[in-house]
């Protein structure tokens, strides 16, 4: 099993490698063979290395990023919660079940201003989608009387997956974070 609290000491190829990978993989007919040239490593090695920075859970998987407004999903909200913090835990993973929440995760509360605590994304093709999806998140998990808001995105201006700072770009100030030159 997988200890998410430990930090997971890796080198600088490794580094080097998540660096390439973190806009996803070259859209070519033998990806892992691309990065190896442009790394100077073998195929082998790129693939094995991959291998080891998912069993040690620095990669979770690989996926794709849909941009949903362009398949006809023109409504999204990021839904605030104010969860009873015993409960927050098995509400959280309820949430997390249902294919339609997208993000779930906890946040500290900010009272008096902020009593949100668990942030859900939903997706929907219109507003409407999308509020039903919050009252069957509502019914389904037994939360009648739970304060939540739902905040409606008004304007994309980026989408695309994390990137987490671990560059090692000529003149990036990152480099110098984690010792790479």
């Amino acid at each position: 099993m997988i200890n998410h609290e430990q930090r997971v000491d890796i080198d600088v190829h490794d580094m080097r490698l998540l660096e390439a990978i973190q806009d996803g993989l070259p859209l070519v007919p033998r990806p892992y063979a691309e990065l190896a040239q442009q790394l100077g490593m073998g195929e082998r090695e790129v693939t094995a290395r991959l291998s080891l920075l998912q069993m040690k859970g620095v990669i979770k998987r690989f996926g794709v990023v849909v941009r949903h407004h362009e398949l006809g999903y023109r409504a999204n909200a990021m839904v605030v919660w104010d969860i009873p913090d015993q409960q927050v835990e098995t509400i959280g993973a309820l949430f997390g079940a249902f294919p339609f929440v997208t993000l779930c995760y906890r946040r500290p509360r900010r009272l008096p201003v902020w009593p949100y605590n668990l942030f859900t994304m939903i997706h929907g093709r219109d507003r409407d989608e999308v509020l039903l999806r919050v009252r069957e998140l509502v019914a389904a998990c037994g939360l009648d009387g739970v304060t939540y808001d739902v905040l409606f995105s008004r304007r994309r201006f980026k989408q695309r997956g994390a990137h987490y700072g671990i560059g090692a770009r000529d003149g990036d100030p990152r480099s110098q974070r984690f010792g790479i030159s």
